[in-house]
């Protein structure tokens, strides 16, 4: 087992952790308090080829593999997880979908703009009654010949208002079930196509989050994502990377927190001394740290698998499940140690603490990577 990382893969690491420092820490409070999108912090993020990373630079993309994603990922979200979901979401679910199965039309089209930074994607198959419950898509995309007709609402999008390239898992045959549902590439400004209000959330504030209308929105039958009625597979074999990327995001947050503890616990001095002096302090850094860790190796692994062409489902979920939960706990005795100073903005871990509860539950919950676990830890 080798640990160590390549000469590549430390320059990357050490280049997103200075971006992050350099342009996400500088207004990352205000962004989030008026949940202002970072415009301008995704377009450079796009010039130094973040959004893109795992793209063949045939088209765009900066032909890196996951572990160098997971890398950026983790340094980005120690720093910002608002504008590390923008990166996770355009790469995991959109960049790569497209790339692996979508036509070299439909590649030179979309993929190009979206991996160089010029525009970004968004995934689109939550619905109010499917989330979890992917398979009771009611979002329908009728065959009309040549073009579908979608009507539908999908819910809680990432990039919603910020996108420009949609791809949306609609029902087309009812009577198929899963097999009967398609994934569709979707332009901003199509007719019928109405973006919703932005959601008033807990965390990833900077990020914009919305519903989606479509009313009889028509979507050229080239649009279409592989052949009729793969969409639901194109959906699962998607979000299995995306977990990943989330895995990392949910690591990134616990390692910032931690790294804001520890520091904070070597500056501020009660009863004689730094409280990092302190048993009860000290054994709760222990604790982080080496849960972190332990974290962090799972994550690697998944991206790993994803890189050696190995089954990622399982290890993915594994990185996804432990990371959110490592997330959580790290940020609540982030705050703890901080003391009072833990419940004012300016101090960063409250934040970080509301923004790691998003990583429990989206591109699949706690619940459902435990499903994904246990029914493939039963099959043998």
């Amino acid at each position: 087992m080798n640990f160590t990382l390549t000469e590549e893969q430390e320059m990357i690491k050490q280049a997103a952790r200075d971006f992050a420092h350099a342009e996400l820490l500088p207004g990352v409070i205000e962004r989030d308090e008026t949940q202002q999108f970072p415009s301008e912090q995704v377009k450079k993020m796009g010039e130094l080829g973040f959004m893109g990373m795992m793209v063949d630079p045939e088209y765009g993309g900066s032909g890196l593999d996951t572990l160098s994603y997971v890398l950026t990922m983790e340094e980005l979200s120690k720093i910002d997880a608002s504008s590390s979901v923008v990166v996770s979401v355009n790469n995991s679910l959109v960049c790569w979908g497209l790339e692996t199965y979508g036509s070299k039309e439909q590649k030179e089209k979309y993929l190009k703009k979206m991996a160089s930074g010029e525009i970004i994607g968004a995934f689109c198959l939550s619905e109010p009654e499917a989330g979890s419950d992917a398979t009771s898509q009611k979002t329908t995309a009728l065959d009309k010949g040549d073009h579908y007709v979608l009507n539908g609402t999908k819910n809680w999008i990432t990039n919603g208002n910020s996108a420009s390239i949609y791809i949306v898992i609609a029902q087309t045959h009812v009577e198929k079930g899963h097999k009967g549902i398609n994934a569709l590439i979707v332009e901003k400004g199509m007719p019928g196509f109405e973006i919703g209000p932005k959601e008033n959330k807990l965390g990833i504030r900077g990020s914009d989050t919305h519903s989606l209308i479509f009313n009889d929105v028509k979507v050229p039958k080239e649009n279409r994502i592989g052949e009729d009625g793969f969409g639901f597979k194109f959906a699962m074999k998607t979000l299995a990377g995306g977990r990943i990327g989330i895995a990392a995001q949910a690591l990134g947050i616990a390692a910032g927190a931690y790294e804001l503890a520890k520091k904070y616990s070597k500056e501020r001095r009660a009863f004689g001394t730094e409280i990092a002096n302190h048993q009860a302090i000290a054994f709760k850094l222990a604790d982080m740290h080496t849960q972190i860790q332990a974290a962090r190796y799972l994550v690697y692994k998944a991206a790993w698998d994803k890189d050696q062409g190995n089954d990622y489902d399982i290890s993915g979920a594994m990185a996804k499940l432990y990371a959110s939960q490592i997330a959580m706990e790290t940020t609540v005795e982030a705050v703890q140690i901080f003391g009072g100073n833990g419940f004012v903005k300016e101090y960063h871990v409250e934040r970080m603490m509301r923004d790691a509860k998003i990583t429990q539950i989206y591109e699949g919950t706690s619940e459902i990577q435990k499903i994904v676990i246990s029914r493939s830890i039963l099959k043998n």
